[in-house]
């Protein structure tokens, strides 16, 4: 396949990009670099500096490498950052997001696979949570990819788009090459590993939550799993394909959940000294209990997480970040 991915100097994305090119694939990247890194595209890929939001550029780009199928990475998405400034969030996920979409339709590109979120589920009646659970999301991040899933099934229904949108919590670990850089960080992992590190002190967020050791449980998917789910998801939008003559939606995990508890003891594990940590007031609209269903996916997708013990997460970023002291060089 050529493929297009948004978003391919992020984390995710770059990761994305290295398993397709191992694969096979011939992958283009749309990245304006404005959270991602131009050093971690891949050698191979074709890089093209713009957004995913620009029509023009996005068209370009399509009809020059002959474009199969989109993966569309590319998004803001700190929830915090949404909930201060929401206009923001709605402009690029929603607004940029239909702009990809319709520059889709002038190529004649008719396959994308979206790298979504399981905060569009908000917070769950029940866990884990499966693909039909309601959708109330309860910031504008999760309600920005909301939208724009229904926007791709609308156009599906009323332009032919075969899609698939991929719901996961958590993403951790890294591969060989590519790990996690984010400025400023918000995911648990880094930061444990940063205070490992000499850096901030972590705070954990509450300790008296109603699960087995006080804080709160939540899924992890390594990025090399998502990678794959990513490949498995694009080969599914394939013309004739039947799995995605209708949107198909799945959620991806480790099949389980780790508290926050858990992963400071697994970095201590893996480091060989204890996590500087402090216990401050729990955060207003966190769950006790975040864990997808993944059934669907291995069902339809045929995928299934090889890589998902903390041991294997948490060892293979911090084996990156000694790799890496300093981040990327840009």
């Amino acid at each position: 396949m050529r493929i297009l991915v948004t978003g391919g100097a992020g984390y995710v994305g770059s990761v994305s990009v290295e398993r397709l090119l191992y694969t096979g694939h011939e992958v283009t990247v749309l990245d304006d670099v404005s959270t991602g890194h131009a050093a971690s595209v891949m050698p191979g890929a074709r890089f093209v500096h713009g957004s995913f939001g620009d029509r023009a550029v996005v068209g370009a780009a399509l009809r020059d490498a002959g474009i199969d199928a989109v993966l569309h990475c590319g998004a803001k998405s700190l929830v915090g950052e949404s909930m201060r400034d929401p206009a923001a969030y709605y402009r690029a996920n929603v607004v940029g997001g239909v702009a990809l979409l319709d520059a889709m339709r002038d190529a004649g590109v008719g396959r994308i696979v979206l790298s979504s979120t399981a905060a569009v589920y908000g917070v769950p009646e029940a866990t884990p949570i499966r693909e039909d659970a309601p959708l109330r999301p309860i910031n504008p991040y999760g309600e920005s990819k909301r939208t724009f899933e229904a926007a791709m099934a609308w156009y599906g229904s009323a332009y032919g788009l075969r899609s698939v949108s991929l719901r996961y919590f958590n993403v951790a670990g890294a591969s060989e090459v590519i790990g996690e850089w984010h400025v400023p960080e918000t995911h648990l992992i880094p930061n444990v590993l940063a205070a490992l590190e000499s850096g901030p002190t972590l705070t954990l967020f509450g300790d008296d939550y109603p699960t087995p050791d006080g804080t709160p449980i939540r899924d992890y998917i390594h990025v090399l799993d998502l990678a794959d789910a990513h490949l498995a998801a694009l080969e599914a939008t394939a013309p004739g394909d039947q799995r995605t003559d209708a949107p198909l939606v799945c959620n991806l995990g480790s099949g389980g959940g780790f508290s926050v508890r858990e992963v400071l003891s697994g970095a201590e594990q893996v480091v060989g000294r204890p996590v500087p940590y402090v216990v401050g007031p729990r955060r207003g609209g966190d769950p006790p209990v975040l864990v997808a269903a993944i059934e669907r996916a291995a069902e339809v997708l045929g995928w299934l997480p090889l890589r998902s013990s903390l041991e294997e997460m948490i060892g293979s970023a911090w084996d990156w970040r000694r790799a890496h002291p300093d981040g990327y060089p840009d």
